[in-house]
Protein backbone atom coordinates (compact mmCIF):
# COMPACT_ATOMS: atom_id res chain seq x y z
CA UNK A 1 0.00 0.00 0.00
CA UNK A 2 1.39 3.39 -0.94
CA UNK A 3 2.04 5.73 1.99
CA UNK A 4 0.67 9.22 1.51
CA UNK A 5 3.11 12.02 2.17
CA UNK A 6 0.45 14.71 2.13
CA UNK A 7 0.39 16.67 5.38
CA UNK A 8 -1.50 19.75 6.60
CA UNK A 9 0.33 22.99 5.77
CA UNK A 10 0.87 23.69 9.46
CA UNK A 11 3.07 20.61 9.77
CA UNK A 12 4.94 20.72 6.47
CA UNK A 13 8.46 22.14 6.62
CA UNK A 14 9.03 25.22 4.49
CA UNK A 15 12.58 24.13 3.77
CA UNK A 16 13.22 22.55 0.39
CA UNK A 17 15.94 20.45 -1.17
CA UNK A 18 18.12 23.55 -1.49
CA UNK A 19 17.98 24.28 2.22
CA UNK A 20 21.07 25.80 3.90
CA UNK A 21 23.73 23.66 5.49
CA UNK A 22 22.95 21.78 8.66
CA UNK A 23 23.10 24.08 11.71
CA UNK A 24 25.72 23.48 14.35
CA UNK A 25 23.16 22.81 17.08
CA UNK A 26 19.55 21.62 17.30
CA UNK A 27 16.92 24.27 16.55
CA UNK A 28 14.78 25.61 19.36
CA UNK A 29 11.47 23.67 19.32
CA UNK A 30 8.61 25.85 18.11
CA UNK A 31 5.64 26.11 20.43
CA UNK A 32 2.43 25.20 18.57
CA UNK A 33 -0.88 26.95 19.13
CA UNK A 34 -2.41 23.70 20.38
CA UNK A 35 -1.50 21.40 23.28
CA UNK A 36 0.77 18.43 22.53
CA UNK A 37 -0.69 14.94 22.17
CA UNK A 38 0.37 12.06 24.44
CA UNK A 39 1.75 9.21 22.38
CA UNK A 40 -0.28 6.73 24.41
CA UNK A 41 -3.45 8.39 23.09
CA UNK A 42 -2.29 7.81 19.52
CA UNK A 43 -1.36 4.20 20.29
CA UNK A 44 -4.81 3.65 21.76
CA UNK A 45 -6.45 4.35 18.38
CA UNK A 46 -7.48 0.88 17.27
CA UNK A 47 -8.29 2.12 13.78
CA UNK A 48 -4.61 2.95 13.21
CA UNK A 49 -3.13 -0.31 14.51
CA UNK A 50 0.18 1.27 15.57
CA UNK A 51 2.52 -0.99 17.54
CA UNK A 52 5.63 0.04 19.47
CA UNK A 53 8.55 -2.27 18.71
CA UNK A 54 11.57 -0.41 20.13
CA UNK A 55 12.67 2.37 22.43
CA UNK A 56 11.59 3.25 25.96
CA UNK A 57 8.01 2.56 26.97
CA UNK A 58 5.90 5.65 26.43
CA UNK A 59 3.84 7.13 29.23
CA UNK A 60 1.52 10.11 29.69
CA UNK A 61 4.52 12.49 29.71
CA UNK A 62 5.75 11.36 26.27
CA UNK A 63 4.10 13.81 23.86
CA UNK A 64 4.30 14.90 20.23
CA UNK A 65 3.59 18.37 18.87
CA UNK A 66 2.81 17.34 15.30
CA UNK A 67 3.34 14.62 12.67
CA UNK A 68 5.79 15.02 9.79
CA UNK A 69 6.42 12.77 6.78
CA UNK A 70 9.92 12.70 5.26
CA UNK A 71 11.90 10.30 3.08
CA UNK A 72 15.09 12.35 3.34
CA UNK A 73 18.26 10.45 4.25
CA UNK A 74 19.01 13.25 6.74
CA UNK A 75 15.76 14.75 8.08
CA UNK A 76 17.57 17.00 10.58
CA UNK A 77 17.24 20.30 8.62
CA UNK A 78 13.50 19.81 8.26
CA UNK A 79 12.58 19.00 11.86
CA UNK A 80 11.59 21.60 14.45
CA UNK A 81 11.51 19.30 17.47
CA UNK A 82 8.74 17.29 19.08
CA UNK A 83 7.60 15.57 15.87
CA UNK A 84 6.35 12.08 15.19
CA UNK A 85 8.48 11.41 12.11
CA UNK A 86 6.84 9.08 9.58
CA UNK A 87 8.89 7.23 6.95
CA UNK A 88 8.53 4.18 4.71
CA UNK A 89 12.32 3.74 4.38
CA UNK A 90 12.43 4.89 0.73
CA UNK A 91 15.67 6.71 1.51
CA UNK A 92 17.49 3.54 2.66
CA UNK A 93 19.48 1.39 0.23
CA UNK A 94 19.57 -2.40 0.31
CA UNK A 95 22.94 -2.29 2.09
CA UNK A 96 21.68 0.07 4.82
CA UNK A 97 20.96 -2.81 7.16
CA UNK A 98 24.57 -3.96 7.31
CA UNK A 99 26.32 -0.66 7.98
CA UNK A 100 26.02 2.39 10.24
CA UNK A 101 23.31 3.98 8.10
CA UNK A 102 20.34 3.48 10.46
CA UNK A 103 22.42 4.36 13.52
CA UNK A 104 23.42 7.69 11.94
CA UNK A 105 19.83 8.26 10.79
CA UNK A 106 18.33 7.74 14.26
CA UNK A 107 21.09 9.81 15.89
CA UNK A 108 20.20 12.76 13.65
CA UNK A 109 16.47 12.42 14.44
CA UNK A 110 17.22 12.42 18.17
CA UNK A 111 19.62 15.36 17.81
CA UNK A 112 16.91 17.36 16.01
CA UNK A 113 14.48 16.74 18.88
CA UNK A 114 12.25 14.16 17.21
CA UNK A 115 9.87 12.60 19.71
CA UNK A 116 9.19 9.29 17.98
CA UNK A 117 9.60 7.44 14.68
CA UNK A 118 6.84 5.68 12.77
CA UNK A 119 7.99 3.18 10.11
CA UNK A 120 5.55 2.13 7.42
CA UNK A 121 5.59 -1.54 6.48
CA UNK A 122 5.02 -1.43 2.67
CA UNK A 123 5.57 -0.64 -0.07
CA UNK A 124 9.38 -0.72 0.26
CA UNK A 125 9.89 -3.04 3.24
CA UNK A 126 7.97 -6.11 4.36
CA UNK A 127 9.13 -5.69 7.95
CA UNK A 128 10.83 -3.02 10.01
CA UNK A 129 14.62 -3.38 9.42
CA UNK A 130 16.36 -5.02 12.35
CA UNK A 131 19.17 -2.46 12.23
CA UNK A 132 16.64 0.34 12.69
CA UNK A 133 15.08 -1.40 15.69
CA UNK A 134 18.50 -1.79 17.31
CA UNK A 135 19.45 1.85 16.59
CA UNK A 136 16.24 3.14 18.22
CA UNK A 137 16.94 0.98 21.26
CA UNK A 138 20.47 2.40 21.57
CA UNK A 139 19.41 6.03 21.19
CA UNK A 140 16.22 5.77 23.25
CA UNK A 141 13.85 6.78 20.43
CA UNK A 142 10.35 5.24 20.49
CA UNK A 143 9.79 3.29 17.25
CA UNK A 144 6.34 2.32 15.96
CA UNK A 145 5.32 0.00 13.20
CA UNK A 146 2.66 1.44 10.88
CA UNK A 147 0.72 -1.48 9.30
CA UNK A 148 0.13 -1.60 5.51
CA UNK A 149 -3.56 -0.78 5.90
CA UNK A 150 -2.81 2.57 7.59
CA UNK A 151 -1.67 5.55 5.51
CA UNK A 152 0.48 8.34 6.90
CA UNK A 153 -2.36 10.77 6.15
CA UNK A 154 -4.59 8.81 8.53
CA UNK A 155 -1.93 9.01 11.25
CA UNK A 156 -1.55 12.77 10.70
CA UNK A 157 -5.32 13.27 10.76
CA UNK A 158 -5.54 11.34 14.03
CA UNK A 159 -2.85 13.56 15.56
CA UNK A 160 -4.73 16.72 14.61
CA UNK A 161 -8.01 15.29 15.87
CA UNK A 162 -6.40 14.59 19.24
CA UNK A 163 -4.92 18.10 19.24
CA UNK A 164 -8.32 19.63 18.55
CA UNK A 165 -9.86 17.64 21.39
CA UNK A 166 -7.07 18.72 23.74
CA UNK A 167 -7.47 22.34 22.66
CA UNK A 168 -11.21 22.31 23.30
CA UNK A 169 -10.66 20.73 26.71
CA UNK A 170 -8.08 23.38 27.57
CA UNK A 171 -10.34 26.25 26.47
CA UNK A 172 -13.22 24.79 28.47
CA UNK A 173 -10.99 24.45 31.52
CA UNK A 174 -9.76 28.05 31.25
CA UNK A 175 -13.26 29.41 30.68
CA UNK A 176 -14.67 27.57 33.69
CA UNK A 177 -11.73 28.70 35.83
CA UNK A 178 -12.28 32.34 34.82
CA UNK A 179 -15.93 32.13 35.80
CA UNK A 180 -15.03 30.49 39.11
CA UNK A 181 -12.42 33.15 39.91
CA UNK A 182 -14.79 36.00 39.01
CA UNK A 183 -17.48 34.51 41.25
CA UNK A 184 -14.98 34.09 44.08
CA UNK A 185 -13.91 37.73 43.75
CA UNK A 186 -17.50 38.85 44.38
CA UNK A 187 -17.83 36.94 47.67
CA UNK A 188 -17.64 38.57 51.12
CA UNK A 189 -14.12 37.10 51.67
CA UNK A 190 -12.78 37.58 48.13
CA UNK A 191 -9.03 37.15 48.65
CA UNK A 192 -9.17 33.71 50.35
CA UNK A 193 -11.89 32.64 47.91
CA UNK A 194 -9.78 33.58 44.88
CA UNK A 195 -6.75 31.76 46.31
CA UNK A 196 -8.83 28.62 46.91
CA UNK A 197 -10.20 28.75 43.37
CA UNK A 198 -6.72 29.24 41.92
CA UNK A 199 -5.29 26.27 43.85
CA UNK A 200 -8.25 24.08 42.89
CA UNK A 201 -8.21 25.01 39.18
CA UNK A 202 -4.44 24.53 38.80
CA UNK A 203 -4.17 21.51 41.08
CA UNK A 204 -1.42 23.11 43.15
CA UNK A 205 -0.61 25.57 45.91
CA UNK A 206 -1.13 29.34 45.97
CA UNK A 207 0.24 31.97 48.36
CA UNK A 208 -0.27 35.73 48.66
CA UNK A 209 2.23 37.91 50.49
CA UNK A 210 2.02 41.51 51.69
CA UNK A 211 4.57 44.23 50.82
CA UNK A 212 6.58 43.41 53.94
CA UNK A 213 6.77 39.72 52.99
CA UNK A 214 4.25 38.44 55.52
CA UNK A 215 1.73 35.90 54.34
CA UNK A 216 -1.75 37.23 53.62
CA UNK A 217 -3.27 33.88 52.67
CA UNK A 218 -2.62 30.48 51.13
CA UNK A 219 -4.59 27.59 49.65
CA UNK A 220 -3.89 24.06 48.48
CA UNK A 221 -1.64 21.30 49.81
CA UNK A 222 1.42 22.80 51.47
CA UNK A 223 4.70 21.95 49.69
CA UNK A 224 7.88 20.75 51.35
CA UNK A 225 10.45 23.06 52.96
CA UNK A 226 12.69 23.10 49.88
CA UNK A 227 9.87 24.32 47.65
CA UNK A 228 8.73 26.81 50.30
CA UNK A 229 12.23 28.30 50.52
CA UNK A 230 12.52 28.56 46.74
CA UNK A 231 9.12 30.25 46.58
CA UNK A 232 10.18 32.82 49.19
CA UNK A 233 13.21 33.63 47.04
CA UNK A 234 11.03 34.12 43.95
CA UNK A 235 8.69 36.38 45.92
CA UNK A 236 11.64 38.57 46.91
CA UNK A 237 12.69 38.85 43.28
CA UNK A 238 9.34 40.26 42.10
CA UNK A 239 8.68 42.41 45.17
CA UNK A 240 9.45 46.11 44.49
CA UNK A 241 12.52 47.38 46.30
CA UNK A 242 14.16 43.99 46.72
CA UNK A 243 16.50 44.40 43.72
CA UNK A 244 18.99 47.22 43.68
CA UNK A 245 20.60 47.58 40.26
CA UNK A 246 17.55 47.01 38.06
CA UNK A 247 13.75 47.36 38.42
CA UNK A 248 12.01 44.31 39.83
CA UNK A 249 10.58 41.93 37.20
CA UNK A 250 6.84 41.39 37.15
CA UNK A 251 7.22 37.59 37.26
CA UNK A 252 9.78 34.87 37.94
CA UNK A 253 9.79 31.08 37.65
CA UNK A 254 11.78 28.11 38.91
CA UNK A 255 11.56 24.31 39.13
CA UNK A 256 12.43 22.43 42.31
CA UNK A 257 12.20 18.66 42.53
CA UNK A 258 9.66 18.40 39.71
CA UNK A 259 7.48 21.19 41.15
CA UNK A 260 7.05 24.24 38.94
CA UNK A 261 7.08 27.55 40.80
CA UNK A 262 5.98 30.98 39.60
CA UNK A 263 5.78 34.36 41.35
CA UNK A 264 3.84 37.39 40.09
CA UNK A 265 3.94 40.99 41.24
CA UNK A 266 0.42 42.33 41.63
CA UNK A 267 -0.50 45.52 39.80
CA UNK A 268 -0.46 48.95 41.34
CA UNK A 269 3.11 48.81 42.65
CA UNK A 270 1.93 48.21 46.22
CA UNK A 271 4.27 45.27 46.78
CA UNK A 272 1.81 42.37 46.99
CA UNK A 273 2.97 39.16 45.30
CA UNK A 274 1.28 35.91 44.27
CA UNK A 275 3.13 32.60 44.20
CA UNK A 276 1.97 29.30 42.68
CA UNK A 277 3.43 25.79 42.85
CA UNK A 278 2.13 23.08 40.50
CA UNK A 279 3.28 19.64 39.48
CA UNK A 280 2.60 20.21 35.79
CA UNK A 281 3.15 23.48 33.93
CA UNK A 282 0.90 24.21 30.95
CA UNK A 283 -0.35 27.29 29.03
CA UNK A 284 -3.85 26.93 30.49
CA UNK A 285 -2.53 27.08 34.05
CA UNK A 286 -0.51 30.18 33.21
CA UNK A 287 -3.62 31.88 31.80
CA UNK A 288 -5.63 31.00 34.91
CA UNK A 289 -2.88 32.41 37.14
CA UNK A 290 -2.91 35.60 35.06
CA UNK A 291 -6.63 36.08 35.70
CA UNK A 292 -6.06 35.57 39.44
CA UNK A 293 -3.28 38.18 39.37
CA UNK A 294 -5.65 40.74 37.86
CA UNK A 295 -8.43 40.03 40.36
CA UNK A 296 -6.09 40.01 43.37
CA UNK A 297 -4.52 43.26 42.16
CA UNK A 298 -7.96 44.87 42.27
CA UNK A 299 -8.85 43.31 45.61
CA UNK A 300 -5.62 44.17 47.41
CA UNK A 301 -5.62 47.67 45.93
CA UNK A 302 -9.03 48.49 47.38
CA UNK A 303 -7.62 49.48 50.75
CA UNK A 304 -4.59 51.46 49.66
CA UNK A 305 -6.07 54.96 49.26
CA UNK A 306 -8.33 57.29 51.17
CA UNK A 307 -10.75 57.36 48.24
CA UNK A 308 -11.14 53.60 48.32
CA UNK A 309 -11.67 53.65 52.07
CA UNK A 310 -14.44 56.19 51.56
CA UNK A 311 -16.07 53.95 48.96
CA UNK A 312 -15.94 51.00 51.34
CA UNK A 313 -17.57 53.23 53.96
CA UNK A 314 -20.32 54.04 51.47
CA UNK A 315 -21.07 50.33 51.06
CA UNK A 316 -21.17 49.81 54.82
CA UNK A 317 -23.58 52.71 55.27
CA UNK A 318 -25.87 51.34 52.58
CA UNK A 319 -25.94 47.98 54.33
CA UNK A 320 -26.75 49.69 57.60
CA UNK A 321 -29.80 51.41 56.15
CA UNK A 322 -28.74 54.81 54.83
CA UNK A 323 -30.15 55.88 51.47
CA UNK A 324 -28.14 56.09 48.24
CA UNK A 325 -28.48 59.86 48.10
CA UNK A 326 -26.95 60.17 51.59
CA UNK A 327 -23.89 57.99 50.88
CA UNK A 328 -23.27 59.09 47.28
CA UNK A 329 -21.04 62.04 48.30
CA UNK A 330 -18.53 59.53 49.71
CA UNK A 331 -17.71 58.51 46.14
CA UNK A 332 -16.14 61.92 45.68
CA UNK A 333 -16.88 64.95 43.58
CA UNK A 334 -17.30 64.83 39.83
CA UNK A 335 -19.25 62.66 37.47
CA UNK A 336 -19.14 58.92 36.84
CA UNK A 337 -19.82 56.42 34.11
CA UNK A 338 -21.39 52.98 34.44
CA UNK A 339 -19.98 50.19 32.25
CA UNK A 340 -21.74 46.88 31.54
CA UNK A 341 -19.58 44.10 30.07
CA UNK A 342 -20.75 40.69 28.81
CA UNK A 343 -18.64 37.94 27.21
CA UNK A 344 -19.19 37.21 23.53
CA UNK A 345 -16.79 34.22 23.56
CA UNK A 346 -14.39 32.44 25.85
CA UNK A 347 -11.75 34.92 26.98
CA UNK A 348 -10.24 36.61 30.02
CA UNK A 349 -12.30 39.13 32.01
CA UNK A 350 -11.81 42.78 31.06
CA UNK A 351 -8.67 43.99 32.80
CA UNK A 352 -8.35 47.56 31.49
CA UNK A 353 -11.38 49.09 33.21
CA UNK A 354 -9.08 50.32 35.95
CA UNK A 355 -11.53 50.34 38.83
CA UNK A 356 -12.15 48.12 41.85
CA UNK A 357 -15.84 49.12 41.87
CA UNK A 358 -17.03 45.95 40.16
CA UNK A 359 -20.11 43.76 40.40
CA UNK A 360 -19.20 40.50 38.64
CA UNK A 361 -21.33 37.47 37.80
CA UNK A 362 -20.76 34.65 35.32
CA UNK A 363 -22.57 36.51 32.53
CA UNK A 364 -22.22 40.21 33.37
CA UNK A 365 -19.77 42.66 34.89
CA UNK A 366 -20.96 46.08 36.03
CA UNK A 367 -18.33 48.70 36.79
CA UNK A 368 -18.34 52.24 38.09
CA UNK A 369 -15.49 54.54 37.08
CA UNK A 370 -14.76 58.30 36.87
CA UNK A 371 -16.21 59.96 33.79
CA UNK A 372 -12.82 61.25 32.62
CA UNK A 373 -11.36 57.73 32.53
CA UNK A 374 -11.20 56.23 29.05
CA UNK A 375 -12.96 52.92 28.35
CA UNK A 376 -11.24 50.79 25.71
CA UNK A 377 -12.27 47.70 23.75
CA UNK A 378 -11.75 44.43 25.65
CA UNK A 379 -10.87 41.23 23.78
CA UNK A 380 -13.77 38.77 23.80
CA UNK A 381 -16.22 41.15 25.53
CA UNK A 382 -19.06 43.50 24.55
CA UNK A 383 -19.19 46.76 26.52
CA UNK A 384 -21.96 49.31 27.01
CA UNK A 385 -21.03 52.68 28.53
CA UNK A 386 -23.39 55.23 30.06
CA UNK A 387 -23.22 58.98 29.73
CA UNK A 388 -21.42 60.93 32.47
CA UNK A 389 -23.67 61.28 35.51
CA UNK A 390 -23.47 62.75 39.01
CA UNK A 391 -23.69 60.37 41.94
CA UNK A 392 -27.39 61.02 42.48
CA UNK A 393 -28.16 59.93 38.90
CA UNK A 394 -26.22 56.65 38.87
CA UNK A 395 -29.36 54.43 38.67
CA UNK A 396 -30.29 56.15 35.40
CA UNK A 397 -26.71 55.73 34.17
CA UNK A 398 -26.93 52.03 35.01
CA UNK A 399 -30.01 51.73 32.80
CA UNK A 400 -28.20 53.60 30.01
CA UNK A 401 -25.26 51.19 30.20
CA UNK A 402 -27.62 48.20 30.06
CA UNK A 403 -29.30 49.54 26.92
CA UNK A 404 -25.97 50.35 25.31
CA UNK A 405 -24.76 46.81 26.02
CA UNK A 406 -27.93 45.29 24.54
CA UNK A 407 -27.44 47.31 21.37
CA UNK A 408 -23.72 46.43 21.25
CA UNK A 409 -24.55 42.71 21.44
CA UNK A 410 -27.24 43.01 18.79
CA UNK A 411 -24.99 44.90 16.37
CA UNK A 412 -21.87 42.86 17.30
CA UNK A 413 -20.07 46.04 18.31
CA UNK A 414 -17.32 45.56 20.95
CA UNK A 415 -17.86 48.96 22.60
CA UNK A 416 -20.89 51.23 22.45
CA UNK A 417 -21.54 54.50 24.31
CA UNK A 418 -24.97 55.71 25.31
CA UNK A 419 -26.14 58.41 22.95
CA UNK A 420 -27.42 61.51 24.72
CA UNK A 421 -30.91 62.71 23.79
CA UNK A 422 -30.77 64.44 20.45
CA UNK A 423 -31.69 68.08 20.28
CA UNK A 424 -34.58 69.06 18.00
CA UNK A 425 -38.33 68.47 18.25
CA UNK A 426 -38.00 66.40 21.44
CA UNK A 427 -36.39 69.38 23.16
CA UNK A 428 -39.53 71.47 22.48
CA UNK A 429 -41.75 69.23 24.63
CA UNK A 430 -42.04 69.73 28.36
CA UNK A 431 -40.49 66.66 30.05
CA UNK A 432 -43.36 66.36 32.51
CA UNK A 433 -45.99 66.44 29.80
CA UNK A 434 -43.97 64.00 27.71
CA UNK A 435 -43.75 61.58 30.64
CA UNK A 436 -47.49 61.83 31.31
CA UNK A 437 -48.25 61.17 27.63
CA UNK A 438 -45.88 58.23 27.67
CA UNK A 439 -47.57 56.65 30.71
CA UNK A 440 -51.00 57.03 29.16
CA UNK A 441 -50.01 55.67 25.75
CA UNK A 442 -48.07 52.70 27.10
CA UNK A 443 -50.47 51.82 29.93
CA UNK A 444 -51.94 48.76 28.13
CA UNK A 445 -48.54 47.05 28.03
CA UNK A 446 -46.90 48.50 31.14
CA UNK A 447 -48.19 45.70 33.39
CA UNK A 448 -45.77 43.26 31.67
CA UNK A 449 -42.23 44.71 31.72
CA UNK A 450 -41.06 42.36 28.97
CA UNK A 451 -43.47 43.97 26.47
CA UNK A 452 -42.20 47.58 26.53
CA UNK A 453 -38.63 46.31 26.78
CA UNK A 454 -39.07 44.12 23.70
CA UNK A 455 -40.92 46.86 21.80
CA UNK A 456 -38.20 49.42 22.53
CA UNK A 457 -35.40 47.06 21.49
CA UNK A 458 -37.29 46.01 18.35
CA UNK A 459 -37.87 49.64 17.32
CA UNK A 460 -34.25 50.58 18.04
CA UNK A 461 -33.09 47.77 15.73
CA UNK A 462 -35.45 48.82 12.89
CA UNK A 463 -37.78 45.87 13.32
CA UNK A 464 -35.14 43.17 13.00
CA UNK A 465 -36.42 39.94 14.59
CA UNK A 466 -33.04 38.21 14.70
CA UNK A 467 -31.08 41.14 16.15
CA UNK A 468 -33.79 41.81 18.73
CA UNK A 469 -33.74 38.15 19.78
CA UNK A 470 -29.96 38.34 20.14
CA UNK A 471 -30.12 41.54 22.21
CA UNK A 472 -32.75 40.10 24.57
CA UNK A 473 -31.31 36.58 24.62
CA UNK A 474 -34.63 35.02 23.60
CA UNK A 475 -35.89 33.06 20.60
CA UNK A 476 -37.05 35.06 17.57
CA UNK A 477 -40.50 33.48 17.87
CA UNK A 478 -40.74 34.94 21.38
CA UNK A 479 -39.98 38.38 19.91
CA UNK A 480 -42.69 37.93 17.27
CA UNK A 481 -45.24 36.90 19.90
CA UNK A 482 -44.43 39.86 22.15
CA UNK A 483 -44.57 42.40 19.32
CA UNK A 484 -47.88 40.96 18.11
CA UNK A 485 -49.26 41.24 21.65
CA UNK A 486 -48.06 44.87 21.87
CA UNK A 487 -49.85 45.67 18.61
CA UNK A 488 -53.05 44.05 19.90
CA UNK A 489 -53.02 45.70 23.34
CA UNK A 490 -52.11 49.12 21.96
CA UNK A 491 -54.52 48.69 19.03
CA UNK A 492 -52.01 50.10 16.53
CA UNK A 493 -50.46 49.14 13.20
CA UNK A 494 -46.75 48.72 13.86
CA UNK A 495 -46.02 48.83 10.13
CA UNK A 496 -47.06 52.50 10.12
CA UNK A 497 -43.92 54.70 10.46
CA UNK A 498 -45.93 57.42 12.24
CA UNK A 499 -47.05 54.89 14.86
CA UNK A 500 -43.48 53.68 15.29
CA UNK A 501 -42.24 57.26 15.72
CA UNK A 502 -44.87 58.06 18.36
CA UNK A 503 -44.19 54.86 20.28
CA UNK A 504 -40.43 55.48 20.14
CA UNK A 505 -41.00 58.98 21.56
CA UNK A 506 -43.16 57.53 24.35
CA UNK A 507 -40.68 54.77 25.19
CA UNK A 508 -37.80 57.26 25.34
CA UNK A 509 -39.70 59.46 27.81
CA UNK A 510 -40.85 56.48 29.86
CA UNK A 511 -37.28 56.02 31.14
Amino acid sequence: MEKSSTMPDATRSTAGPSAPSVPAGPPAPAVPPTPPVPLVALLAREDLGLRQIAGPAVGPDTVIHWAHTSEMADPYPYLLGGELLLTAGVHATEAAGTGPYYDDYVARVVEAGGAALGFGVAPVHDTVPRALVEACERHGLPLFEVPPRTTFSEVARAVWQLMAQARMAELRRVSEAQQGLATAAARPDPVPAVLRQLAQRTGGWAQLTAPDGTEVGRAGPAPGPEVTAAMAQLMRIVRPGETRLFPSPTSAADTVGGTHLAAYALGGGQGYALGTAVGHRDPGGHTIAGVAVVLLSLLTGEHQTTAESARSAALVRLLLGEGPADVAPLLGEGTWRVVHAAPDRAGPPPVALGTPLLDATDSLIRALLPADQEVVVQEGWCLGVSAAAPTDALPAADAQAARALARAKATRTPLLHHRADARGLAALVDPGEAAAHSRALLAPISHTPALPQTLRTWLSLHGSWDRTATALAVHRNTVRQRIAKCATLLDVDLDDPDVRMELWFALRHAE
